[in-house]
């Protein structure tokens, strides 16, 4: 007798799921969910709703481990994202050696697994880096899913899953067994796999400040909101003073408000948890040298968000928006911050800043009163201090976007290009949906040569503007209204030659 499954027991499906394992299937037809369902409780035998109740309770069953194969993507292999394990060779390595020189210990985790590709080659990556024996060295793959677990610590790979792998590397730590490639003892014994739900509390697992380095990469992007919330407070939490968490290229946590700061090298985003006073190696530059940037001009960028003028508050009381956003600085508040924001609206800028730093907290009382004092700080010509500011910004909130933005702002005043693209690169990272990053990233491209980058950037750009939200852009875009700053996108593309 097949089990009864409609639409309530699958959107039960749904929400235990999530419950269990963090996954969100938001994604998968009701159909297929329901096919799925019905599957795994005719191998238990039993009614659906005794399976969603044991499935949902009981902790101990591996019945979310099978969930797991069916609902997730497995597929990775060798070197996958090869500029990360640069970044690991080249930052993190040297950066936690320092920091570890009295312990001589070294431990990772490779969240979500799999088949082992990834922890394997943090394995060959660690190995021709620390070449002293004394040194402990632990890396740890966890992952729900036994069957691949299984796989990973068998060592045995389709050349397919190598393909990204040097020759050097290849012939180093692989032998052929008929059409397989076996992962040499070495790599393999240096390498513990445990079988954990993500989604569990796990006192070992997850022990405060342990690991020097994090890599969990395509996996928040399947979980909710709540799970991914969980597991990054985990992993955050986990990490050393002064480790580093390593996400996959489409993933980012600019809603994260904890302590990481965003590190942008080797064409890669990556996080660290708060400094140790060891900072990593300086952001590498592009194979383009510093180019000064003319700044000059009544109409420029900078004259610009020097002479804006901000009717902030007004909107916001029209369209109030959720806290957080920059529409946070619009909303009428009480004593000295309205009064600054009806100065700022009326371009008195001085007398704003004046107010704001005379108020009972000072400017440091909330995120958004410190960036809203480096808007105002920009806009009366004080560019180091601006600068200042926005670095204690991103000491208390390290994936700011608006704070990287205006940072780039002050890095193009200063005539630094290639600090000017870093900074608009993290606020562009941090919030794929901010316009202006993009075309200033645009601009900056097409002044250095770089016809390619430039009509990327500045068609992402133009796609953008006609949705930005136009709090962020009277905030930011230095008094340039969304008619003008397409009508600048658009000269921009058309100076690239790009067919408009």
């Amino acid at each position: 007798m097949s089990a009864v499954v409609g639409a309530l027991q699958v959107e039960q499906f749904r929400a235990v799921v999530a419950g269990r394992l963090g996954l969100t299937l938001e994604g998968f037809a009701t159909p297929a969910l329901a096919d799925l369902l019905k599957r795994r409780v005719a191998g238990h035998g039993g009614s659906c709703e005794d399976y969603l109740v044991r499935l949902a309770s009981d902790r101990s069953w591996k019945e979310v481990g099978v969930l797991a194969r069916e609902l997730t993507v497995n597929e990775t292999y060798f070197l996958r994202n090869r500029e990360q394990f640069v970044v690991l060779a080249e930052v993190v390595l040297p950066a936690r050696l320092q920091a570890r020189a009295a312990e001589r210990r070294l431990s990772l985790l490779s969240v979500g697994c799999a088949s082992g590709e990834e922890a394997y080659t943090l394995a060959m990556v660690i190995r021709d880096v620390v070449s002293e024996p004394a040194w402990q060295v632990s890396i740890v793959g966890v992952d729900v899913n036994d069957v691949m677990l299984r796989k990973a610590e068998r060592g045995r790979y389709s050349p397919w899953a190598l393909r990204a792998l040097p020759d050097r590397l290849r012939r180093r730590w692989f032998r052929a067994d008929g059409q397989v490639l076996v992962l040499d003892e070495e790599i393999r014994g240096s390498v513990r796999f445990v079988e954990r739900n993500l989604m569990d509390e796990d006192s070992e697992l997850w022990r405060p400040g342990f690991y020097d380095a994090i890599f969990c990469r395509n996996v928040i992007m399947y979980l909710t909101r709540d799970g991914a919330a969980a597991l990054v407070d985990r992993m955050v939490r986990a990490l050393a003073p002064g480790g580093f968490l390593f996400l996959g290229h489409a993933e980012n946590l600019r809603d994260y408000r904890g302590d990481l700061q965003v590190r942008h090298t080797h064409e890669t985003f990556y996080y660290q948890r708060g400094s140790t006073g060891i900072e990593p190696p300086a952001s590498v530059p592009g194979p383009a040298p510093p180019v000064a940037v003319d700044v000059t001009g009544p109409q420029d960028w900078m004259s610009a968000i020097g002479s804006s003028t901000v009717r902030i508050r007004e909107l916001a009381a029209k369209r109030p928006l959720p806290p957080r956003s920059p529409a946070t600085l619009t909303a009428p508040g009480p004593g000295g911050l309205k009064r600054a924001l009806d100065l700022l609206r009326r371009e008195h800028f001085a007398a704003a800043l004046a107010v704001v730093e005379s108020l009972p907290d000072g400017p440091e009382s909330e995120p958004e009163t410190l960036l809203l004092y480096a808007v105002l700080l920009i806009q009366c010509g004080r560019i180091d201090r601006a600068e200042e500011t926005c670095g204690r910004l991103l000491a208390r909130d390290g994936i700011n976007a608006g704070a990287h933005y205006l940072l780039g702002l002050c890095r193009e005043s200063a005539g630094d290009a290639t600090g000017a693209a870093r900074h608009n690169h993290a606020a562009a990272h941090l919030d794929p949906t901010f316009a202006l990053p993009r075309l200033r990233l645009g601009i900056l491209a097409r002044r250095r040569g770089d016809v390619e980058t430039a009509r990327r950037e500045l068609g992402h750009a133009l796609v953008l503007l006609s949705r930005e939200d136009p709090h962020r852009l009277l905030l930011f875009a230095g008094g340039f209204t969304r008619p003008a700053l397409t009508t600048l996108c658009q000269s921009e593309l058309a100076a690239c030659g790009a067919e408009q």
